[in-house]
């Protein structure tokens, strides 16, 4: 099957980037020391999960509960959860306990007693780590706090919950503004867990795991002493503001957005047919500038058109803005190639992407864990 024969605006993964790119970070991960558990919310694809572990990978994250009931049912037999899981759902994840080994995060004292108390009435173990915020300020104990070892050694004393280790986020690495910010990011998260993680050992409770993640920063964490595991999850795809955050190149970026254009409606006014229902509304970040919702690659170029900027989007359109007059004029019937601000996002937008190797399709991917919010 050739590309050139599916209507748009169709969703692509380039074969060979997607390859590069799980090996690329494993080999990173490994080289330093460290396990590698991705992240799959960006593809929520069984097939690229599958990949990764093959290629060396401990297991993989999931963001919610229903993704990770899609990737058990597919035989994924290590999943954690680094987000916060109320007991109420307890009946689920002890589903998921008869068939993955299961992992969730804490960090406050009445929902870690609870999954206890679930744990105990129902005679099973749940493994745990305490969530720490390094810096974000979403989720997690504040690991500065005069309590915060006292806290993790509660935890690692209650019945019915295995104790595995610390595990955090620094999300806000995608507000570094350069290269030596994003670097002094990780270099902190670093220093913060592994100096609680050595308070709580200290107590006598082991720490089997620091767990660090996202794809910024993972280039500098792979380097640090003290980590033992990293959850990088967008890496397998990249996107615009990976590249904007020196995290790739726009040659290592996979997924694409094809898109043809179906109005000209003036001369510095181009209509694709991908809208906010395909590309999503998400800005992208850096260390510079970044305007638009994506950068535009006219068929068969390996840098983006500087002279087209898609400056507003519809659900079903994207307004593109003709600033230079550099290159043959786009016409109504044209292909272009769409680097999304936000792959993670486009990929919960679809049903299936195609895999392809230039203009041949490989095969029809399913986004299997697409939508599954709760």
């Amino acid at each position: 099957m050739r590309l050139s024969s599916f209507p748009t605006p169709q969703v692509i993964v380039f074969a060979p980037r997607l390859e590069a790119n799980i090996a690329r970070m494993q080999d990173a991960v490994e080289g330093g020391g460290k396990r590698l558990r991705p992240h799959a919310k960006t593809h929520k694809s069984p097939v690229v999960a599958r990949a990764q572990v093959a290629r060396g990978a401990v297991g993989i994250c999931c963001a919610k509960i229903g993704e990770a009931e899609v990737f058990a049912a597919a035989g994924i037999g290590d999943i954690r959860l680094p987000y916060p899981v109320n007991p109420a759902n307890a009946s689920r994840l002890l589903a998921l306990l008869d068939k993955t080994a299961l992992s969730i995060i804490v960090d406050h004292a009445g929902v870690a007693a609870g999954w206890s108390r679930c744990m105990v009435e129902a005679g099973r173990t749940l493994d745990v780590l305490v969530k720490v915020d390094v810096g974000f300020h979403r989720c997690g104990i504040d690991p500065q706090a005069a309590d915060a070892a006292a806290f993790v050694e509660q935890v690692a004393t209650l019945p019915g919950l295995r104790f595995r280790g610390l595990l955090s986020h620094a999300g806000h690495g995608y507000h570094a503004a350069s290269e030596t910010d994003l670097e002094a990011v990780a270099s902190s998260e670093a220093a913060l867990i592994v100096r609680l993680a050595e308070a709580v050992r200290s107590r006598g409770i082991p720490v089997d795991e620091v767990s660090v993640g996202a794809t910024p920063t993972a280039r500098f964490s792979a380097r640090l002493a003290g980590i033992t595991e990293m959850r990088p999850g967008n890496y397998v795809y990249f996107d615009r503001t990976q590249v904007g955050l020196g995290a790739a190149s726009f040659s290592d970026c996979a997924l694409f957005v094809v898109a043809t254009v179906v109005s000209t409606p003036a001369p510095d006014r181009i209509i694709l047919d991908c809208g906010s229902k395909t590309l999503s509304s998400d800005q992208a970040r850096g260390f510079g500038p970044a305007p638009g919702h994506g950068a535009v690659f006219r068929e068969g170029a390996d840098t983006p058109d500087a002279g087209l900027l898609i400056e507003r989007l519809s659900e079903e359109h994207a307004t593109v803005r003709v600033t230079s007059s550099a290159g043959r004029p786009l016409r109504p019937g044209d292909r272009v190639l769409v680097l999304p601000n936000h792959s993670c996002v486009v990929s919960n937008l679809v049903d299936e992407v195609l895999l392809v190797d230039g203009d041949d399709v490989l095969e029809r991917l399913p986004v299997e864990a697409r939508g599954r919010i709760q």
